[in-house]
This record gives C-alpha cells, structure tokens and sequence, in this order.
C-alpha cells in the first residue's frame, strides 16, 4: 500500500507499516497522524475562502499502528475567523487532538513581509542514508535531503523532506497536509541525545502558518533546547520551495533510558 492510511469508511481508516515510528513499530511517527487531522479539518463544513493560520496537536497517548477513528467539528463559528478541533481515536479511546484557526482571506500582498528565501534547493541536496538504529516505517516512506546537519546526526539542522507515499491511498494530498507529514520531524532533525540512550518524545506539536503551502518539498530549519530539568524544547522554520511559510514548536519530555 502506498500510502500511510487506507479508507475503510467515511471517518475509520487502517494505518499501514508506513505510519511506524523509530521508538517503537507498533506506535505511529506522529507526522502520518497529524496530516490524517488536518486532513479532517480542512474537509469540515470547507470554505474555500479560509486558510488554516495555526494548529495545535495535543499527544493523549501513543497512536497505534491499527484502525483509526476521525472526528471533526466547527467549535466556534464566524463569518472571518473559524476554531475547528478534530480527533484521532483508537477503539473509543483519544490519542490525538487537534485545534485549529481558520482565516478568511484578504489581499495584504502590498504590505506582506516573511518572504526570505528558501534553503538551497533539495535537488541540489545529498539524500540522507537512515542508520539501523533509527529503522522505522515512516523514515523509510519519507525521502529526506540535507542542507546543513543530519536527522541521524546531533545538533541544529537544515532539512528537506518529502512524502514518497500518500496521506490516504487513492487520494491526492493536499499541500498543507504533505506540509504536516513533515512538521513533527523537527525535534529529530534537530536532535541532541542519541535515541539509543535517551528519550527526547515531543507531547505535543503547534504550527503557525503565514500563507498557503505549496508543492512537495517541504524544509525544516530546526533548533532543539535541553533544560536542565528534563524538559526541551524543539522549534523550527518550515519552508517551502518558494521560501518561509510557517513555523513550528514542540514541547519534549526528555529523559535518560
């Protein structure tokens, strides 16, 4: 199956082997999860004149690699501005949570500003090779290309990515839903702990964006912090190939294995 989901009916879909994460087979990455949402969102009551200008995914427990169950709704209506929330759910039971803003459209292209340029071009870009030690279904479904640092290697990290799959199989994803397929990558690109030795496991992902993704290759400029407490913090710049888009934001439970 190509793809990370497969439609069973209009809200139950079966996770492929493409969902899996590096920490465990049996658990979800939560890129494929969190563009499985945002897939919801942008299907509940569609406006077209509305872009998604921030979401925020809440992690209730580790999503399994099996039947998943999507909710959404509009939780406060407007005629300008939209709060959304969507749900993952496995037998009955949240995993995944998600909130989101919608905007109306308007034209500001005279006063715009955030319009730097993009990260050398990922074709120019050597593609990474994944070591045994970060195997994992979803690494594999992605194609991954390196700026500056490695996923595989610690420290800040210029990255891009693509999903070599599709979010739902037989259906063309949107570009804002490849986008999240990548956002939840930043505390890895970024990583400072060998995953061998320490736990560094996001509880949650925001994302805010300043206009409409566009294409395949999405880039993360990303940045981990390790408090001195076992907390963290994962943050990054995403690009397109046209240049800055949004950014992103991770909170991390961090902790010796």
């Amino acid at each position: 199956m190509d793809a990370f989901y497969e439609r069973l009916d209009e809200d139950r879909f079966a996770s492929t082997g493409h969902t899996s994460g590096p920490w465990n087979s049996e658990s979800q990455h939560l890129g494929p999860p969190s563009a499985l949402l945002v897939r919801a969102l942008e299907r509940c009551a569609p406006r077209p004149e509305m872009l998604l200008s921030r979401v925020v995914f809440e992690v209730l427990g580790p999503v399994p690699v099996a039947e998943l169950t999507v909710t959404a709704s509009v939780e406060r209506p407007g005629r300008s501005v939209e709060l959304l929330t969507a749900e993952l759910a496995h037998d009955g039971r949240p995993v995944l949570r998600a909130r989101a803003w919608r905007i109306v459209v308007g034209d500001t292209a005279a006063v715009a500003s955030g319009t730097g340029e993009p990260p050398a071009s990922p074709l120019g870009c050597a593609p990474m090779v994944i070591p045994e030690h970060w195997q994992g279904g979803y690494l594999n479904a992605m194609e991954w290309r390196s700026v500056s640092g490695s996923i595989f290697t610690p420290g800040d990290a210029v990255v891009w990515a693509r999903a070599a799959v599709r979010v739902v199989a037989g259906e063309e994803p949107s570009a804002t839903q490849r986008l999240f397929t990548v956002a939840d990558s930043a505390s890895g690109v970024s990583s400072r702990l060998d995953i061998r030795t320490w736990y560094s496991i996001n509880t949650d992902l925001t994302v805010h964006l300043h206009r409409e993704p566009v294409g395949e290759w999405f880039a993360l400029e990303a940045q981990t912090v390790i408090g001195p407490s076992g907390v963290g913090m994962a943050t990054s710049v995403l690009h397109d190939e046209r240049g800055p888009v949004g950014r992103s934001a991770q909170s991390l439970f961090v902790r010796e294995r």
